[in-house]
């Protein structure tokens, strides 16, 4: 299995118990280390996220985890709120921050480019597929989302 389809599944595992416990989960990240994986779930809720909470949502996720044994071996596993720079992983996710300064990685370079930091402007449908909309000093891009690697809110001073 790829990190992609592990991250899936770990969210697919451990949805219901984070959603019993009044949160969402904001994204999943399991990425594979040389010795063990690392496997990082961002959640939220409408009081936000105290350390108590992600120690409570760490200890029923891994439990979930270890009886999947999903990832296979070895693992840390971290349970965190999104932070001031929130990962943008969700098609709801782009549609609540319009207007914000997000940052995206894409792995196909659009114009020369992979790195846009930009004013999040629209989401929409375009040609069938779902495209990012970032305005960058006065130039829109339209990134398709099948290309991002990684999307995140950028906190403004």
């Amino acid at each position: 299995m790829k990190n992609e389809s592990y991250r899936d599944v770990i969210r697919m595992l451990v949805e219901p118990a984070v959603e019993s416990a009044a949160f969402e989960i904001v994204d999943v990240e399991c990425m594979r280390g040389r010795s063990r994986w690392l496997v990082r779930i961002y959640i939220d809720g409408g009081e936000g996220v105290t350390i108590d909470d992600c120690v409570r949502i760490s200890d029923e996720v891994g439990d979930i985890l270890a009886v999947h044994d999903v990832p296979p071996g070895s693992y840390d596993l971290e349970v965190s709120s999104p932070g001031l720079d929130r990962p943008l992983a969700r098609d709801k996710d782009f549609m609540a921050y319009r207007g914000k300064v997000i940052k995206i990685r894409i792995h196909e370079s659009i114009e020369g480019r992979k790195n846009f930091r930009g004013r999040l402007v629209d989401y929409i449908d375009e040609n069938g597929e779902k495209t990012i909309v970032v305005d960058i000093d006065g130039k829109h891009y339209h990134i398709p989302r099948r290309m991002v690697d990684r999307a995140n809110l950028q906190y403004e001073w």
